[in-house]
């Protein structure tokens, strides 16, 4: 059972998107895409849209972007984002099923999605597919194992994180990603830490919104209403008695279609 992407994890993703670590990853994705305008791009899971915008000014209006996202709520959001640009095309289909031509894009990218998708294998070969020989792939993926909240007793921290395991499909992607790209003809695959620590719960901190995500998850995952109570509450004491902690460890890795 995963996050339900049109409710929970749809809303997670556009908050983490317009926070800080979300500006921190698209700055990090347009500097390894070295975007030429006129390009031809695809962002693959491309949620709410925010990176569609940067990536529409970069190639420009002889340029085409196309977003790629299973959600509809997802696309109506970036619909809403994008309505100025023309060069933003957005279709409302599966990361193995775009429906474009071989070899379109000079360039694909794709932010916290693939971990998502059960048989990520056939998403890979899609990108492949519709990548020009020499284009570029760019992701982003969370090393789940190392996604962590600090100040609650162990055993409950540990049983409310276990549950939260079931969310995605690939704990630990970032770590399979390089040898799946190889195998697949990518060539110079690396990888770069895009990994922050959060000290607060504040409204606009990506670890409130987490924290929030998470406690409903545990629910549906037979964590006691008491026990998802006493865990929040045991975040807000250790923020109180400065001792609180978020850490989240995305992965950056990217190739070249050899």
């Amino acid at each position: 059972m995963g996050v339900d992407f049109d409710s929970d994890l749809g809303k997670l993703q556009r908050l983490m998107a317009e926070s800080i670590a979300g500006t921190t990853r698209r700055n990090a994705i347009l500097s390894e895409l070295q975007i030429e305008p006129g390009d031809t791009i695809i962002d693959v899971g491309c949620g709410a849209g925010h990176l569609l915008t940067h990536l529409a000014k970069a190639v420009g209006s002889n340029g085409k972007v196309y977003g790629l996202d299973p959600s509809k709520s997802q696309i109506d959001q970036a619909n809403l984002r994008c309505m100025e640009f023309d060069n933003v095309e957005l279709i409302e289909r599966n990361a193995d099923s775009s429906q474009l031509q071989n070899d379109c894009c000079h360039s694909a990218t794709s932010t916290q999605a693939l971990e998502y998708i059960p048989d990520v294998d056939l998403a890979l070969d899609e990108i492949t597919r519709i990548l020009k020989p020499g284009g570029a792939f760019v992701n982003v993926s969370i090393l789940w194992e190392h996604f962590k909240f600090y100040g609650v007793d162990q055993k409950l921290n540990e049983k409310i994180h276990d549950s939260f395991k079931a969310h995605c499909s690939h704990q630990m992607l970032p770590m399979e990603l390089p040898g799946k790209l190889e195998r697949l003809g990518f060539k110079n695959v690396k990888g770069k830490s895009l990994a922050f620590v959060i000290t607060r719960r504040d409204r606009n901190s990506p670890a409130r919104y987490t924290e929030d995500v998470m406690a409903n998850f545990a629910l549906t995952q037979g964590v006691s209403k008491e026990e998802v109570s006493d865990w929040k509450s045991q975040l807000e004491k250790a923020e109180q008695e400065g001792r609180f902690g978020f850490t989240s460890f995305p992965v950056m890795t990217s190739g070249y279609l050899g």
